[in-house]
């Protein structure tokens, strides 16, 4: 039976501590969440289910279909096991296809060797079968297989999106330190944005946060931003199933003309490379980009219910992070002062700079970007008193 309309275990990764919201975005598309951990969320499905979670998914890194799970000790095992799946049912004998993996085994002691004998065992197995083999190489342009193998257990999977998919495709010119796309998505996800009222992004480099906010409220995918999956390459893919998912998420896109997302930046230079890149996303229109110091942006007259999300520098050496105390203050007071009625976020790896915004945050939302420990800090800008129901105490 062809992978396409089998059910198995479907793993889809995504960057540490964005499964929670990798786990909604599942949900909100129908299907059943079999488990949640920190780098993920397992599933149950088919191939062509896999279709559909690549087109669709904002915060996943990859899609993975399982194909078999086995006891593994050595990599003259892992060759044994893994010239017994009959790969000839799944990759072109004249095709091409990859191998990565993620070894942690005594017997290994880089990757690279993991994967070298993976791809002999298919070779020999299609060689065997059919007379023929596939080429091989590190380009993720076609068919591609995963090896997970830790301690005494290893699980090979097809990989389903080649390519990582938390990068969206828009993002031609990444500006400085930009901010991964499945995680400026998920950070967005995690707050309280209804996606009518205002975004307001100050300090918004390359674009990236105002940019996913405009796909998020419009509904537009990743998958509008792309043409080419692993999925693609395996026997069996009927590019009918392909086009028409790819027809319900150009159907779903809604124009919300009055929408207000706000970018500002104080570099000419960020704001010309974010509105390049909101073009090529095709929300350029949708974002009121505007060159000034982030205390002079130009706000909308109602705030309530606005979402204002900064995403400052963290400061790497003594004399920026004395620098940046200043500027942690001043989004304190630009909060306080000037957005009365909203709920503000700041995205930060610093938990020390973080306490000169002299705000107490109402969550604290962990995340990891690359390798830094981070916090989406969440504050609630009353418009008026707070007021306390005496009763409910």
């Amino acid at each position: 039976m062809s992978v396409f309309n089998k059910s198995n275990k479907i793993i889809i990764t995504c960057n540490k501590w964005l499964a929670p919201a990798l786990r909604n975005e599942v949900i909100a598309l129908g299907f059943d969440v079999d488990r949640v951990f920190q780098t993920g969320v397992e599933l149950t499905g088919t191939v062509k289910d896999c279709i559909r979670l690549n087109l669709n998914l904002r915060c996943a890194s990859q899609v993975m279909y399982a194909l078999k799970t086995f006891i593994c000790n050595d990599p003259n095992e892992l060759h044994r096991n893994l010239v017994q799946i009959p790969w000839e049912t799944m990759i072109q004998p004249d095709g091409y296809f990859s191998v990565i993996s993620n070894v942690f085994h005594p017997t290994i002691s880089t990757n690279l060797f993991a994967n070298l004998r993976v791809k002999d065992a298919i070779v020999d197995r299609m060689r065997e079968v059919t007379g023929k083999r596939p080429s091989t190489g590190s380009e993720l342009s076609g068919a591609v297989v995963y090896l997970f193998w830790k301690n005494d257990e290893a699980e090979i999977f097809l990989d389903t999106s080649g390519d990582s998919l938390a990068r969206h495709g828009y993002r031609k010119l990444p500006g400085k330190a930009p901010m991964l796309e499945a995680l400026a998505a998920a950070t967005i996800l995690s707050t309280k944005w209804d996606r009518f009222t205002p975004f307001i992004n100050p300090m918004c480099g390359s674009g990236t946060l105002a940019i996913e906010a405009a796909l998020i409220a419009t509904k537009s995918t990743p998958g509008l931003f792309r043409n080419n999956y692993a999925f693609m390459h395996l026997i069996g893919y009927d590019p009918s199933v392909y086009e028409k998912e790819k027809s319900v998420i150009e159907d779903q896109v809604r124009p919300l003309p009055s929408i207000k997302i706000i970018a500002s930046d104080l570099s000419k230079e960020a704001i010309k490379v974010a509105k390049i890149n909101a073009a090529v996303a095709g929300v350029e229109d949708l974002i009121d980009f505007q060159v000034c110091d982030f205390e002079s942006t130009v706000l909308p007259t109602n705030m309530e219910g606005a979402i204002v999300m900064f995403n400052p520098e963290y400061g790497e050496r003594l004399g920026e992070e004395i620098e940046l105390e200043k500027t942690y203050a001043r989004m304190g007071d630009f909060l306080k002062n000037k957005c009365k009625g909203s709920t503000g976020y700041i995205f930060t790896g610093n938990l020390e700079l973080a306490k000169k915004i002299r705000l107490k945050p109402s969550r604290r939302i962990e995340f990891l970007n690359a390798k830094i420990d981070c916090r989406l800090l969440e504050y609630e800008m009353y418009a008026g008193t707070k007021r306390v129901d005496k009763a409910a105490l």
